[in-house]
């Protein structure tokens, strides 16, 4: 069962000590931008996509709209604003008809990183560097000039694992503050009866994000405290050599963090020296509902970013299919 740590816990000195146990640079050459996902191979792709049985397809994307989880207490991040250019009022009124075409038009404006997304390695630094050694100056007004989202455009597909931690401890939700560790997902996966691979997609249920849709206020959700993977984990994605995390809440791990010397430490190992893409703010309530139905936790899973040149993160829509 997740406990609750006491952010004293660590230091800077364990932090330090685990990034560089979990170290991956230069694993797949000086050059590699991409990370983990070089464990996804054609034959765990075409061995995923047998995983189709029922044709179902699940949606894991939050809608981008004005009523998202951003509440302005984690940087300059806010919800989606949808603008229309040309509507249908505008046709009728014959405002048009000089171009000899009725029609609507849109736009948005919106942080990449405001609603269901990928973290690119690009996003995160540890120390003056970031994934494979690259100098974090290459990040600049102008963009990513490496690790950027872009990099990323056709490789993330695959086999989808979820591990539905909360529906395994008996609960609708996790309290925040509570830290899931090593053995919570190793129980979690024994029981479901799914074993975990190389170049798996896991995905990790919490409930938090349904408890805060089905109470109508996103509270601290974006930004607070939260239930999400320890710190320890961080050894358990290395040593799994899976391709990518993902969970239902804003940040992936525990919040509060499990120190003071750090701000989200787990995010300084596992994008930086392991070479996670990580995926957050995921919907997993239907998924979840009919995964507990059927005893099926994997699927074939799809989630490729928007390729924005020298971005750090990109929205996205992932699908997972039974």
């Amino acid at each position: 069962m997740p406990r609750r740590f006491d952010t004293s816990k660590f230091g800077l000195d364990h932090l330090k000590a685990t990034a560089e146990k979990c170290k991956n640079w230069g694993r797949w050459g000086p050059d590699d931008e991409v990370g983990t996902l070089n464990f996804i191979t054609p034959e765990s792709i075409t061995g995923a996509a047998r995983l189709i049985r029922r044709g179902k397809v699940f949606s894991l994307g939050l809608n981008f709209d004005r009523k998202g989880p951003q509440s302005g207490l984690w940087g300059n991040r806010y919800n989606p604003i949808h603008t229309m250019l040309a509507t249908g009022t505008d046709a009728v009124s014959g405002n048009q008809d000089a171009g000899k075409l009725r029609y609507a038009d849109d736009s948005v404006s919106m942080p990449l990183q405001c609603g269901t997304q990928w973290d690119a390695l690009g996003h995160i630094f540890y120390g003056d560097r970031m994934w494979n050694g690259y100098d974090a100056r290459l990040v600049d007004s102008n963009g990513a000039k490496k690790n950027g989202i872009h990099k990323t455009r056709n490789r993330m597909i695959g086999r989808g694992v979820l591990l539905d931690v909360a529906r395994h401890c008996g609960v609708e939700f996790i309290e925040d503050g509570m830290a899931i560790t090593c053995a919570d997902l190793d129980a979690t996966a024994k029981a479901q009866g799914v074993e975990i691979r190389r170049g798996d997609f896991v995905i990790v249920r919490t409930g938090q994000m349904e408890q805060r849709l089905a109470s109508g206020a996103w509270g601290g959700y974006a930004g607070g405290d939260a239930p999400g993977l320890a710190f320890e984990t961080a050894e358990w994605i290395h040593r799994k050599e899976i391709a990518s995390i993902c969970t239902d809440t804003w940040g992936c791990e525990v919040r509060p963090n499990e120190t003071d010397d750090a701000s989200q430490p787990w995010h300084w190992v596992v994008i930086p020296m392991i070479g996670i893409t990580m995926g957050e703010i995921f919907y997993l309530k239907d998924l979840a509902d009919d995964c507990a139905q059927d005893h099926v936790y994997e699927f074939f899973f799809c989630a490729p970013p928007l390729p924005i040149t020298g971005a750090v993160g990109s929205p996205i829509n992932p699908q997972a299919i039974k």
